[in-house]
Formats: structure tokens, sequence, C-alpha cells
């Protein structure tokens, strides 16, 4: 990283230090080399630089909507840090080549399935963009989730910090069968994918995926 990443990064995780009581524990079993999606659930902007500055020193990259490009202020940081914008609710073929090529070059990817905040932090159901990464790249898939902090700012303004607790699942592959990936094909994998996340989460957070008698696994190989 370059001495103005390294400063903006320092301060960033000070000030979600300040706001969290951040519990990272977790985190140190991220694989330190080779490509990696992580997916994980949305639910406020400050998990963006709570995980990436967290992530450090690995590189990684996130997948932010393009509209957070608007404000000056953010779009600066956005482009420091690499961030790759993504179009909300069409195919964005730009964003999935910055993908792919991040991975190429053996970084983390970090992708949010649900694709627009929840606000309470109960998940939302997942959208397929992060199966046509994993099937392109080979690259395999960690789930990392995050709960407690969906009131923060109520906390806030009462001068009390947030509890932030990070949790970590198993990497997987998607496996590289005949099937043909039909869009409902890709959707019946994300929803996989969100089961194992939901499985990661307090019963209260797992929103559309809270019937966990449902969630099959029949598309991905677990890594030991």
């Amino acid at each position: 990283m370059i001495l103005i990443q390294q400063i903006i990064a320092a301060c960033l995780r000070g000030l979600t230090g300040l706001i969290f009581r951040v519990d990272d524990e977790q985190l140190a079993r991220i694989p330190q080399k080779g490509p990696l999606i992580i997916v994980s659930n949305h639910v406020h902007i400050l998990e963006i630089p709570t995980l990436y500055t967290r992530l450090l020193p690995r590189p990684a990259k996130g997948m932010v909507l393009a509209s957070r490009w608007d404000n000056p202020v953010f779009r600066w940081i956005l482009e420091l840090f690499g961030t790759i914008p993504i179009r909300r609710g069409e195919a964005d073929l730009s964003a999935l080549r910055k993908g792919l090529d991040a991975l190429a070059a053996g970084n983390i990817l970090i992708v949010d399935p649900e694709g627009t905040r929840s606000g309470d932090g109960c998940l939302q159901r997942g959208r397929a963009g992060a199966i046509l990464l994993a099937l392109r790249s080979g690259a395999p898939i960690l789930p990392v989730v995050h709960y407690g902090s969906e009131n923060y700012k109520e906390n806030l303004r009462h001068l009390h910090r947030t509890g932030f607790h990070f949790r970590i699942g198993r990497q997987f592959h998607i496996k590289a069968d005949e099937t043909k990936k039909t869009h409902a094909v890709r959707q019946q994998i994300i929803d996989e994918v969100m089961y194992q996340m939901a499985a990661l989460l307090p019963a209260t957070y797992r929103g559309a995926y809270t019937h966990m008698d449902a969630a099959t696994a029949n598309y991905l190989t677990f890594l030991a």
C-alpha cells in the first residue's frame, strides 16, 4: 500500500473502532494468499471499512453501488482503494470483468449478494452475481457475516459504542458439473450460499432464510 492508503486505512480503522466494539477474532481464519470471494451481508455503509481495514495487509477489492461515486469524498476514498463500481438492476459486464481481474491477481473480492442494505440486519433474498464470478474464476467462496450493529446510529446519539460481531463459515467451490447454469439454477445456487450465511447468524437475523430446514448444498463442494 502507498502511504496515503495506509494513512486513510488507519483513520478508518480508528473511526470504526470508536463507533463499534469489533469482535474480529474469527477473521484470523481467512486465508492469507490466493484468490477468494468473500460473501457478506449488507446492513449499513460502515460495515465496508470495518471489514476492509481488518483484512489488511491482505489485498482486497470491494464491489460498491455506483451511485456512491456521486459523493466527491466517497469517490476519492473508493478510487483510492480500487473499489469496483457496480450498477444496480442490470448485468454490469464491466464490474464483472474488473472483479475477475482482481481475483486473477490473487486478491480477495468482497461481494454483497443482497445488493442493497437491509438496515435491520435481517438477510434479504440473494442475487446471483457472485455465482457468475465464482464459476468464471474458479475461486472459492467464503461466507463472512456480521451482526449486532444495526442500531449504531441510535447508540451514537447516546455516546455508546455498538457491538459488531464477525462470524466466518467454511470455504467452498461451486460444483463444476454439466448442469446448464440458467438464471433459475444460479438463483438456486445463491440461495444455497445464503443458507450458509444464515447458519452463521443468530436466528433473529436470518430473514428470508429463516427456515433452515429448507437448506440444501447440492451445488457446493466444501474444502477441508
